[in-house]
């Protein structure tokens, strides 16, 4: 069997993620609970991971013990603010607790303020449709960073914007009551409103902080080099998926493939960038998808893939994606925020993990 070492810098952050819909078990009052209930899902949250119940205590014990030094975490905002206008202090507390648990465990935390869930009430005002939702976000991030302060001065806005309106509003996949691409670009505009309050918010509550947000990065290369529909299709694409937040946050502009929307309060507002890598995806023309903009996403034939061919294990381009983050923001931290795969039997992941560390070694050292 092949060996290496490989040396990153002193004080490099070793982790993992979690979100609290995906562990803390018996979040029944937002919008993903009611999906689920409607048959949208093959299965039900339900228990999840039992963290609301004190199990997160064993499965931070077991990252210490294995070297971790952070770990990143979601509040749900429907605990802690049940509706428009009551708050939830014992919930408050619980996450006190848990920052409790990870400082004594030596893990730095970070903590997501929105990760892909939204009380029933905002849902039933139409979530970041709705012109006053930035507000409404602000509101929900005063009231638990003020709690929380004490124990985190790492803050992700919002986790995957992107995906949250493109898989909602164009896919169909996430919950909504409406799709079309000119509704997920709403949405993202009233998103990057939401994060730009919220970072302003953040500083002035708590002058130390480091705000930023977790970007899905999507690499992509068309299926036929040759073919310029392909290319062209690649880059309309590209731009759809990754671009959006990016291009408001260096210029207060946000870029869609149909629209231009001026949002300058959102320019600088980030004091770190989040990635979060998975594959890279091979883009085509495709006459019969309208809704996506004519554009087909796959990957290769032999490509090295997941239990449920979810993602395909093509290391290098996390690598890309650093390059291109160093490169658009050559003055900010990068934290990758989420890597890995599904996997049931560890059969993948190993190779998986090994081979992207490998990649961000290599771009510590020569990007």
């Amino acid at each position: 069997m092949v060996q290496a070492s490989y040396h990153f810098p002193r004080g490099f952050l070793w982790g993992t993620a979690t979100a609290a819909y995906q562990v803390e078990g018996n979040n029944t009052n937002n919008q993903w609970c009611i999906w689920e209930q409607n048959g949208h899902t093959k299965g039900i949250c339900g228990l999840a991971a039992d963290w609301w119940g004190g199990r997160w205590k064993e499965d931070l014990d077991r990252a210490a013990e294995g070297g971790q030094n952070a770990h990143r975490f979601s509040v749900e905002w429907s605990r802690i603010q049940p509706t428009p206008d009551t708050w939830d202090e014992d919930a408050l507390e619980h996450y006190r607790n848990m920052l409790r648990g990870m400082r004594d465990r030596g893990l730095t935390a970070m903590v997501t303020l929105h990760h892909f869930t939204d009380p029933i009430w905002f849902y039933e005002l139409d979530s970041w449709e709705n012109d006053q939702s930035p507000a409404l976000f602000e509101k929900f991030v005063r009231k638990t960073v003020e709690a929380l302060k004490e124990y985190c001065t790492l803050w992700c806005t919002i986790n995957e914007p992107n995906v949250y309106a493109l898989s909602g509003y164009v896919v169909g996949d996430f919950p909504t009551k409406r799709r079309g691409l000119d509704i997920a670009t709403k949405v993202m505009a009233n998103m990057l409103r939401g994060h730009a309050r919220a970072y302003r918010a953040i500083h002035e509550i708590q002058h130390e902080s480091r705000v930023g947000y977790a970007h899905h990065h999507r690499p992509m290369v068309p299926k036929r080099a040759w073919n310029p529909l392909d290319r062209l299709m690649r880059n309309i694409r590209y731009t759809g998926v990754n671009m959006a937040f990016p291009s408001a946050l260096s210029t207060g502009v946000m870029k869609s493939p149909i629209a231009k929307i001026q949002i300058p309060e959102a320019k600088g507002t980030q004091d770190f960038l989040g990635l979060n890598y998975y594959s890279v995806d091979t883009v085509s023309f495709h006459p019969g998808k309208r809704n996506e903009l004519f554009t087909h996403s796959e990957y290769p034939a032999d490509a090295d893939m997941s239990d449920s061919n979810f993602l395909a294990n093509i290391p290098e381009g996390l690598f890309e994606t650093i390059k291109w983050a160093v490169n658009t923001y050559p003055n900010l931290p990068i934290l990758i925020t989420e890597n890995g795969v599904e996997d049931s039997d560890d059969h993948i992941r190993p190779r998986y993990l090994a081979q992207h560390i490998h990649q961000v070694w290599r771009a510590v050292n020569f990007n």
